[in-house]
Protein backbone atom coordinates (compact mmCIF):
# COMPACT_ATOMS: atom_id res chain seq x y z
CA UNK A 1 0.00 0.00 0.00
CA UNK A 2 2.78 2.24 0.85
CA UNK A 3 4.65 1.43 -2.73
CA UNK A 4 1.53 1.88 -4.51
CA UNK A 5 0.53 5.44 -2.56
CA UNK A 6 4.33 7.02 -3.35
CA UNK A 7 4.07 5.61 -7.20
CA UNK A 8 0.65 7.96 -7.48
CA UNK A 9 2.15 10.77 -5.46
CA UNK A 10 4.91 10.25 -7.53
CA UNK A 11 3.22 10.57 -11.23
CA UNK A 12 1.07 13.71 -9.44
CA UNK A 13 3.94 15.20 -8.87
CA UNK A 14 5.54 14.67 -13.07
CA UNK A 15 1.89 15.68 -14.24
CA UNK A 16 2.29 18.98 -12.10
CA UNK A 17 6.16 19.59 -13.77
CA UNK A 18 4.97 19.17 -16.69
CA UNK A 19 2.15 21.68 -16.74
CA UNK A 20 4.78 24.04 -15.04
CA UNK A 21 6.87 23.44 -18.38
CA UNK A 22 4.58 24.11 -20.72
CA UNK A 23 3.28 27.31 -18.75
CA UNK A 24 6.59 28.22 -18.82
CA UNK A 25 7.54 27.87 -22.54
CA UNK A 26 4.16 29.36 -23.33
CA UNK A 27 4.92 32.56 -21.78
CA UNK A 28 8.27 32.82 -22.99
CA UNK A 29 7.45 31.82 -26.01
CA UNK A 30 6.64 35.39 -28.04
CA UNK A 31 10.20 36.92 -26.44
CA UNK A 32 11.94 34.25 -28.51
CA UNK A 33 13.01 35.10 -32.15
CA UNK A 34 12.78 32.70 -34.79
CA UNK A 35 16.35 31.44 -35.91
CA UNK A 36 15.82 29.17 -38.43
CA UNK A 37 13.64 30.84 -41.16
CA UNK A 38 10.76 29.15 -42.29
CA UNK A 39 10.39 27.90 -45.74
CA UNK A 40 9.43 30.58 -48.09
CA UNK A 41 10.81 33.22 -46.30
CA UNK A 42 13.90 36.01 -47.01
CA UNK A 43 15.50 37.19 -44.31
CA UNK A 44 16.52 40.59 -44.01
CA UNK A 45 20.15 41.37 -44.42
CA UNK A 46 22.74 41.67 -41.57
CA UNK A 47 24.30 45.03 -40.41
CA UNK A 48 27.28 44.11 -41.18
CA UNK A 49 26.50 43.56 -44.85
CA UNK A 50 24.39 46.91 -44.68
CA UNK A 51 27.45 48.69 -43.26
CA UNK A 52 30.12 47.35 -45.99
CA UNK A 53 27.82 48.12 -48.58
CA UNK A 54 27.42 51.17 -47.41
CA UNK A 55 31.15 51.99 -46.88
CA UNK A 56 31.78 50.68 -50.69
CA UNK A 57 29.18 53.66 -51.95
CA UNK A 58 31.19 56.24 -50.30
CA UNK A 59 34.82 54.87 -51.63
CA UNK A 60 32.92 54.79 -55.33
CA UNK A 61 31.71 58.36 -54.73
CA UNK A 62 35.11 59.85 -53.76
CA UNK A 63 36.72 58.06 -56.54
CA UNK A 64 34.53 59.16 -59.32
CA UNK A 65 34.83 62.86 -57.84
CA UNK A 66 39.04 62.92 -57.85
CA UNK A 67 38.35 61.80 -61.19
CA UNK A 68 35.95 64.81 -62.44
CA UNK A 69 37.61 67.20 -60.68
CA UNK A 70 41.32 66.08 -62.01
CA UNK A 71 39.92 65.69 -65.45
CA UNK A 72 38.37 68.87 -66.05
CA UNK A 73 40.83 71.43 -63.75
CA UNK A 74 42.75 74.37 -65.19
CA UNK A 75 46.03 73.55 -66.09
CA UNK A 76 48.52 74.53 -63.86
CA UNK A 77 51.26 77.35 -64.61
CA UNK A 78 54.88 76.03 -64.46
CA UNK A 79 57.34 76.49 -61.86
CA UNK A 80 58.57 79.68 -61.98
CA UNK A 81 61.53 79.19 -60.42
CA UNK A 82 62.25 75.79 -62.83
CA UNK A 83 61.51 78.41 -65.98
CA UNK A 84 64.30 80.80 -64.60
CA UNK A 85 66.64 77.95 -63.93
CA UNK A 86 65.63 77.03 -60.21
CA UNK A 87 67.02 80.71 -59.41
CA UNK A 88 65.32 83.41 -57.33
CA UNK A 89 64.85 86.46 -59.40
CA UNK A 90 65.87 89.94 -57.83
CA UNK A 91 66.24 93.37 -58.59
CA UNK A 92 69.35 95.13 -58.40
CA UNK A 93 70.85 98.56 -58.26
CA UNK A 94 74.53 99.81 -58.56
CA UNK A 95 76.13 101.25 -55.78
CA UNK A 96 77.49 105.16 -56.64
CA UNK A 97 78.63 108.62 -55.57
CA UNK A 98 76.90 111.67 -55.04
CA UNK A 99 75.62 114.50 -52.87
CA UNK A 100 73.88 113.73 -49.82
CA UNK A 101 71.88 116.82 -47.79
CA UNK A 102 71.58 116.79 -44.11
CA UNK A 103 68.30 117.93 -43.49
CA UNK A 104 66.56 118.80 -39.91
CA UNK A 105 62.88 117.63 -40.26
CA UNK A 106 60.38 119.66 -38.27
CA UNK A 107 57.44 121.36 -38.17
CA UNK A 108 55.90 125.01 -38.35
CA UNK A 109 53.27 127.13 -38.73
CA UNK A 110 53.24 130.27 -40.97
CA UNK A 111 53.56 133.80 -39.22
CA UNK A 112 52.89 136.61 -40.66
CA UNK A 113 55.68 139.78 -39.66
CA UNK A 114 52.26 142.02 -39.49
CA UNK A 115 48.63 141.56 -38.38
CA UNK A 116 46.60 145.22 -37.62
CA UNK A 117 43.42 144.90 -36.12
CA UNK A 118 42.23 148.37 -38.02
CA UNK A 119 40.38 149.91 -35.43
CA UNK A 120 38.89 153.48 -35.00
CA UNK A 121 40.33 156.47 -33.09
CA UNK A 122 37.62 158.32 -32.78
CA UNK A 123 33.61 157.71 -32.21
CA UNK A 124 31.21 158.86 -34.62
CA UNK A 125 28.86 156.89 -37.35
CA UNK A 126 30.52 155.00 -39.75
CA UNK A 127 29.17 156.26 -43.38
CA UNK A 128 31.15 154.73 -45.94
CA UNK A 129 33.61 151.58 -46.49
CA UNK A 130 36.08 151.48 -48.89
CA UNK A 131 37.39 147.67 -49.37
CA UNK A 132 36.37 144.62 -50.22
CA UNK A 133 36.23 141.78 -47.84
CA UNK A 134 39.53 139.73 -48.84
CA UNK A 135 41.05 142.36 -50.91
CA UNK A 136 44.97 142.69 -51.43
CA UNK A 137 45.39 146.22 -50.47
CA UNK A 138 48.87 148.17 -50.19
CA UNK A 139 50.17 151.23 -47.32
CA UNK A 140 47.95 154.07 -47.43
CA UNK A 141 44.70 152.64 -49.00
CA UNK A 142 41.04 154.01 -48.28
CA UNK A 143 39.43 151.38 -45.97
CA UNK A 144 36.01 153.23 -44.19
CA UNK A 145 34.57 157.06 -43.42
CA UNK A 146 33.55 158.17 -40.49
CA UNK A 147 31.31 161.38 -40.39
CA UNK A 148 33.88 164.07 -39.41
CA UNK A 149 31.45 166.84 -39.42
CA UNK A 150 31.44 166.97 -35.64
CA UNK A 151 35.02 167.86 -35.80
CA UNK A 152 34.98 169.75 -38.78
CA UNK A 153 32.92 172.45 -36.90
CA UNK A 154 35.11 171.91 -33.61
CA UNK A 155 38.00 172.72 -35.81
CA UNK A 156 36.44 176.20 -36.86
CA UNK A 157 35.50 176.75 -33.14
CA UNK A 158 39.63 176.32 -32.73
CA UNK A 159 40.53 178.36 -35.14
CA UNK A 160 37.91 181.40 -34.25
CA UNK A 161 39.46 181.38 -30.42
CA UNK A 162 42.90 181.10 -32.16
CA UNK A 163 42.75 184.40 -34.10
CA UNK A 164 40.57 185.90 -31.54
CA UNK A 165 43.74 185.12 -29.07
CA UNK A 166 46.47 186.77 -31.90
CA UNK A 167 44.79 189.78 -32.17
CA UNK A 168 45.03 190.29 -28.61
CA UNK A 169 48.74 189.25 -28.22
CA UNK A 170 49.63 191.80 -31.63
CA UNK A 171 48.19 194.68 -29.47
CA UNK A 172 49.68 193.31 -26.46
CA UNK A 173 52.93 193.24 -28.40
CA UNK A 174 52.43 196.97 -30.07
CA UNK A 175 51.47 198.23 -26.65
CA UNK A 176 54.99 196.90 -25.07
CA UNK A 177 56.76 198.44 -27.71
CA UNK A 178 55.10 201.94 -26.95
CA UNK A 179 55.65 201.52 -23.44
CA UNK A 180 59.33 200.86 -23.59
CA UNK A 181 60.06 204.12 -25.47
CA UNK A 182 58.39 206.08 -23.16
CA UNK A 183 60.40 204.18 -20.86
CA UNK A 184 63.38 205.23 -22.60
CA UNK A 185 62.54 209.16 -22.49
CA UNK A 186 61.39 208.51 -18.79
CA UNK A 187 58.17 209.07 -19.76
CA UNK A 188 56.38 206.34 -17.25
CA UNK A 189 57.68 204.22 -14.77
CA UNK A 190 59.24 201.42 -15.57
CA UNK A 191 57.01 198.78 -13.40
CA UNK A 192 54.19 199.63 -16.20
CA UNK A 193 56.34 198.59 -18.69
CA UNK A 194 57.45 195.24 -17.05
CA UNK A 195 53.84 194.78 -16.39
CA UNK A 196 52.90 194.61 -20.44
CA UNK A 197 56.00 192.35 -21.04
CA UNK A 198 54.41 189.80 -18.44
CA UNK A 199 50.86 190.35 -20.54
CA UNK A 200 52.36 189.57 -24.39
CA UNK A 201 53.85 186.15 -22.56
CA UNK A 202 50.37 185.23 -21.18
CA UNK A 203 48.34 186.13 -24.60
CA UNK A 204 51.29 183.83 -26.36
CA UNK A 205 50.88 181.09 -23.85
CA UNK A 206 46.93 181.28 -25.45
CA UNK A 207 47.63 181.99 -28.50
CA UNK A 208 49.57 178.39 -28.24
CA UNK A 209 47.11 176.48 -26.37
CA UNK A 210 44.36 177.38 -29.27
CA UNK A 211 46.79 176.63 -31.88
CA UNK A 212 46.87 173.08 -29.71
CA UNK A 213 43.29 172.96 -30.14
CA UNK A 214 43.37 173.70 -34.01
CA UNK A 215 45.98 171.02 -34.59
CA UNK A 216 43.70 168.53 -32.11
CA UNK A 217 40.37 168.72 -34.20
CA UNK A 218 42.51 168.88 -37.69
CA UNK A 219 43.67 165.31 -36.23
CA UNK A 220 40.40 164.16 -35.08
CA UNK A 221 38.98 165.08 -38.64
CA UNK A 222 42.34 162.86 -40.34
CA UNK A 223 40.92 159.89 -37.80
CA UNK A 224 37.69 159.88 -39.50
CA UNK A 225 39.31 159.05 -43.08
CA UNK A 226 40.90 155.49 -42.17
CA UNK A 227 43.42 154.24 -44.12
CA UNK A 228 45.82 150.58 -44.38
CA UNK A 229 48.84 150.69 -41.57
CA UNK A 230 49.94 148.02 -44.29
CA UNK A 231 50.14 146.15 -47.09
CA UNK A 232 48.40 143.17 -47.10
CA UNK A 233 45.58 141.16 -47.35
CA UNK A 234 42.39 142.81 -45.55
CA UNK A 235 40.00 139.90 -44.01
CA UNK A 236 36.15 140.11 -43.59
CA UNK A 237 34.38 143.14 -42.66
CA UNK A 238 33.53 143.22 -39.24
CA UNK A 239 31.16 146.35 -38.66
CA UNK A 240 28.55 147.67 -41.45
CA UNK A 241 27.46 151.18 -42.61
CA UNK A 242 25.33 153.34 -40.51
CA UNK A 243 26.42 152.08 -36.80
CA UNK A 244 28.35 154.29 -34.53
CA UNK A 245 31.92 153.17 -33.92
CA UNK A 246 33.17 153.97 -30.84
CA UNK A 247 37.37 153.79 -29.77
CA UNK A 248 36.85 150.49 -28.37
CA UNK A 249 38.48 147.29 -29.01
CA UNK A 250 34.51 145.81 -29.66
CA UNK A 251 34.35 148.07 -32.37
CA UNK A 252 37.61 146.79 -34.87
CA UNK A 253 35.99 147.30 -38.80
CA UNK A 254 38.77 144.88 -40.06
CA UNK A 255 42.11 142.84 -39.53
CA UNK A 256 44.89 143.43 -42.14
CA UNK A 257 47.57 140.70 -42.41
CA UNK A 258 50.85 141.57 -44.08
CA UNK A 259 51.71 138.24 -46.80
CA UNK A 260 55.20 139.29 -48.44
CA UNK A 261 57.68 139.20 -46.73
CA UNK A 262 56.02 136.17 -44.47
CA UNK A 263 57.72 134.00 -41.66
CA UNK A 264 56.93 130.45 -40.36
CA UNK A 265 58.40 129.57 -37.29
CA UNK A 266 59.32 125.65 -36.45
CA UNK A 267 60.94 124.03 -33.62
CA UNK A 268 63.90 121.87 -33.82
CA UNK A 269 65.93 119.84 -31.03
CA UNK A 270 68.63 121.21 -28.72
CA UNK A 271 70.65 118.77 -30.47
CA UNK A 272 71.12 120.78 -33.61
CA UNK A 273 72.16 123.83 -31.97
CA UNK A 274 76.66 123.15 -32.53
CA UNK A 275 75.34 122.75 -35.93
CA UNK A 276 73.36 125.62 -36.69
CA UNK A 277 74.30 128.41 -34.19
CA UNK A 278 78.30 128.86 -35.39
CA UNK A 279 76.75 129.25 -39.46
CA UNK A 280 74.06 131.83 -38.19
CA UNK A 281 76.48 133.92 -36.04
CA UNK A 282 78.73 133.65 -38.86
CA UNK A 283 76.27 135.08 -41.28
CA UNK A 284 75.80 132.21 -43.19
CA UNK A 285 72.01 132.25 -44.95
CA UNK A 286 70.69 128.62 -43.67
CA UNK A 287 68.45 127.61 -46.26
CA UNK A 288 64.81 126.37 -45.13
CA UNK A 289 61.83 124.47 -48.15
CA UNK A 290 58.67 124.59 -46.40
CA UNK A 291 55.78 121.70 -47.84
CA UNK A 292 52.51 121.24 -47.38
CA UNK A 293 50.98 119.32 -44.91
CA UNK A 294 51.51 115.98 -46.62
CA UNK A 295 54.89 116.83 -46.97
CA UNK A 296 54.89 116.22 -50.86
CA UNK A 297 54.07 119.46 -52.25
CA UNK A 298 57.17 122.48 -52.24
CA UNK A 299 55.99 125.41 -51.04
CA UNK A 300 58.50 127.75 -50.68
CA UNK A 301 62.40 128.32 -50.26
CA UNK A 302 63.71 130.74 -47.32
CA UNK A 303 66.29 131.24 -44.81
CA UNK A 304 66.70 131.15 -40.99
CA UNK A 305 65.91 134.79 -40.14
CA UNK A 306 66.13 134.36 -36.31
CA UNK A 307 66.62 132.20 -33.16
CA UNK A 308 64.71 132.14 -30.06
CA UNK A 309 67.16 133.21 -27.28
CA UNK A 310 66.39 130.14 -25.11
CA UNK A 311 65.46 126.39 -25.20
CA UNK A 312 61.80 124.92 -23.95
CA UNK A 313 62.72 123.11 -20.90
CA UNK A 314 59.42 120.90 -21.37
CA UNK A 315 60.61 119.93 -25.26
CA UNK A 316 63.75 120.26 -25.52
CA UNK A 317 63.23 122.07 -28.22
CA UNK A 318 64.58 125.84 -29.47
CA UNK A 319 62.04 127.70 -31.93
CA UNK A 320 63.30 129.65 -35.16
CA UNK A 321 61.92 131.94 -37.98
CA UNK A 322 62.61 131.68 -41.25
CA UNK A 323 61.50 134.39 -43.95
CA UNK A 324 60.08 133.95 -47.33
CA UNK A 325 59.43 136.39 -49.65
CA UNK A 326 56.29 134.25 -50.45
CA UNK A 327 55.70 136.01 -53.98
CA UNK A 328 53.03 133.82 -55.22
CA UNK A 329 51.22 133.85 -52.21
CA UNK A 330 51.69 130.39 -51.66
CA UNK A 331 52.44 130.40 -47.69
CA UNK A 332 49.37 131.20 -45.90
CA UNK A 333 48.69 132.84 -42.31
CA UNK A 334 48.33 130.07 -39.88
CA UNK A 335 48.95 127.63 -42.47
CA UNK A 336 50.60 124.06 -40.78
CA UNK A 337 53.50 123.21 -43.18
CA UNK A 338 56.53 120.74 -42.77
CA UNK A 339 59.95 122.11 -42.86
CA UNK A 340 63.53 121.09 -43.75
CA UNK A 341 66.40 122.74 -42.87
CA UNK A 342 69.48 122.03 -44.63
CA UNK A 343 72.87 121.89 -42.64
CA UNK A 344 75.46 120.97 -45.00
CA UNK A 345 75.86 119.33 -48.02
CA UNK A 346 78.17 115.87 -48.13
CA UNK A 347 80.01 115.72 -51.32
CA UNK A 348 81.03 112.88 -53.44
CA UNK A 349 79.75 110.52 -50.99
CA UNK A 350 79.04 106.75 -51.39
CA UNK A 351 75.39 106.80 -51.67
CA UNK A 352 73.22 103.94 -51.75
CA UNK A 353 68.86 103.21 -52.60
CA UNK A 354 67.60 103.69 -49.13
CA UNK A 355 65.36 100.34 -50.39
CA UNK A 356 68.35 98.07 -50.10
CA UNK A 357 69.30 98.25 -46.59
CA UNK A 358 68.64 95.18 -43.87
CA UNK A 359 68.25 95.83 -40.15
CA UNK A 360 68.64 93.01 -38.09
CA UNK A 361 70.94 90.50 -37.03
CA UNK A 362 71.35 87.92 -40.12
CA UNK A 363 75.18 86.46 -39.11
CA UNK A 364 74.22 87.25 -35.36
CA UNK A 365 75.60 90.99 -35.44
CA UNK A 366 73.07 93.68 -34.71
CA UNK A 367 73.18 96.81 -37.18
CA UNK A 368 72.68 97.39 -41.26
CA UNK A 369 73.65 95.53 -44.18
CA UNK A 370 72.84 95.20 -47.09
CA UNK A 371 73.08 91.87 -49.82
CA UNK A 372 76.02 92.00 -52.31
CA UNK A 373 75.62 90.27 -55.84
CA UNK A 374 78.63 89.00 -56.67
CA UNK A 375 80.66 88.13 -60.03
CA UNK A 376 79.12 84.58 -59.94
CA UNK A 377 75.46 86.03 -59.33
CA UNK A 378 76.03 84.72 -55.24
CA UNK A 379 74.14 87.06 -53.00
CA UNK A 380 76.70 87.48 -49.79
CA UNK A 381 75.58 89.57 -46.40
CA UNK A 382 77.51 92.59 -46.16
CA UNK A 383 77.40 94.86 -42.73
CA UNK A 384 77.56 98.87 -43.31
CA UNK A 385 77.37 101.97 -41.19
CA UNK A 386 75.10 104.58 -43.11
CA UNK A 387 75.31 108.18 -42.42
CA UNK A 388 72.30 110.88 -43.54
CA UNK A 389 69.18 109.67 -45.79
CA UNK A 390 68.65 112.27 -48.29
CA UNK A 391 65.18 111.20 -50.13
CA UNK A 392 65.78 107.78 -51.59
CA UNK A 393 69.21 107.86 -50.93
CA UNK A 394 71.20 106.87 -48.13
CA UNK A 395 75.30 107.88 -47.58
CA UNK A 396 77.35 104.82 -46.57
CA UNK A 397 80.48 105.64 -44.37
CA UNK A 398 81.83 102.22 -44.87
CA UNK A 399 81.41 98.45 -45.98
CA UNK A 400 80.62 99.62 -49.60
CA UNK A 401 82.12 101.06 -52.73
CA UNK A 402 81.07 102.46 -55.72
CA UNK A 403 80.21 100.30 -58.73
CA UNK A 404 79.02 97.51 -56.03
CA UNK A 405 75.68 96.15 -57.01
CA UNK A 406 73.17 95.44 -53.90
CA UNK A 407 70.02 93.87 -53.88
CA UNK A 408 67.15 96.36 -53.75
CA UNK A 409 63.75 93.48 -54.27
CA UNK A 410 63.11 90.28 -53.46
CA UNK A 411 66.26 90.53 -50.17
CA UNK A 412 63.06 89.05 -47.93
CA UNK A 413 63.79 85.76 -49.46
CA UNK A 414 67.50 85.74 -49.34
CA UNK A 415 70.34 83.80 -47.73
CA UNK A 416 73.87 84.12 -47.58
CA UNK A 417 75.35 82.17 -50.62
CA UNK A 418 71.92 81.84 -52.84
CA UNK A 419 72.62 81.79 -56.80
CA UNK A 420 69.95 84.12 -58.21
CA UNK A 421 68.91 85.50 -61.52
CA UNK A 422 68.98 89.40 -61.47
CA UNK A 423 66.20 90.59 -63.82
CA UNK A 424 66.34 94.29 -63.48
CA UNK A 425 69.88 96.25 -63.07
CA UNK A 426 69.04 99.94 -61.96
CA UNK A 427 65.68 99.69 -62.93
CA UNK A 428 66.18 98.25 -66.20
CA UNK A 429 66.43 95.08 -68.14
CA UNK A 430 70.26 94.15 -67.99
CA UNK A 431 72.17 94.92 -71.71
CA UNK A 432 72.41 90.78 -73.06
CA UNK A 433 69.76 89.66 -70.84
CA UNK A 434 68.59 86.18 -71.84
CA UNK A 435 66.60 83.12 -70.00
CA UNK A 436 69.29 80.77 -68.83
CA UNK A 437 69.12 77.16 -69.41
CA UNK A 438 67.15 75.11 -66.88
CA UNK A 439 69.38 73.63 -64.20
CA UNK A 440 72.51 76.20 -64.99
CA UNK A 441 74.16 78.20 -62.01
CA UNK A 442 72.11 81.34 -64.01
CA UNK A 443 73.99 84.61 -65.76
CA UNK A 444 73.67 88.00 -64.34
CA UNK A 445 71.09 89.48 -66.04
CA UNK A 446 68.88 86.56 -66.72
CA UNK A 447 65.44 86.96 -68.08
CA UNK A 448 62.59 84.81 -69.34
CA UNK A 449 61.98 84.70 -72.48
CA UNK A 450 59.20 87.07 -73.13
CA UNK A 451 61.56 89.81 -71.10
CA UNK A 452 59.31 89.80 -68.14
CA UNK A 453 60.86 89.52 -64.26
CA UNK A 454 60.37 85.43 -63.50
CA UNK A 455 58.06 85.71 -60.28
CA UNK A 456 59.31 83.65 -57.55
CA UNK A 457 56.89 81.20 -55.60
CA UNK A 458 55.53 82.63 -51.22
CA UNK A 459 58.66 81.94 -48.92
CA UNK A 460 60.62 79.85 -51.26
CA UNK A 461 64.64 79.22 -51.00
CA UNK A 462 67.07 77.70 -53.02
Amino acid sequence: MGAHYYAENAGISNVKMDERTRRSDNELAPNLRRTTPEPGVISPPSSKLRIGLGLAIAVGLVVAAYVIVHTFRAPQPANPRSAAGGLQAVGAATVGTGNIRVIVNALGTVTPLATVTVQTQISGQLIDVGFTEGQLVKKGDFLAQIDARPYEIAKAQAEGQLAHDQGLLAQAQTDLKRYQTLVAQNSIARQQADDQAFVVQQYEGTVKLDQAQVDAQALNVAYCHIVSPVTGRIGLRLVDPGNYVQTSSASSIAVVTQLQPITVIFSVAEDYLPDIMPQFNAGTALQVTAFDRANVTQLAIGKVSAVDSQIDTTTGMVKLRALFDNADGALFPNQFVNMQLLLRTLTNAVTVPTVAIQRGSPNGQQGSYVYVVNADNSVSVRPISIGPTDGSMTAVNSGLAAGDHVVIDGADRLREGLHVNVSTLDGKPPEGAGGPAAGSQGRRGGQNPNGQRPQSPPNSSQ
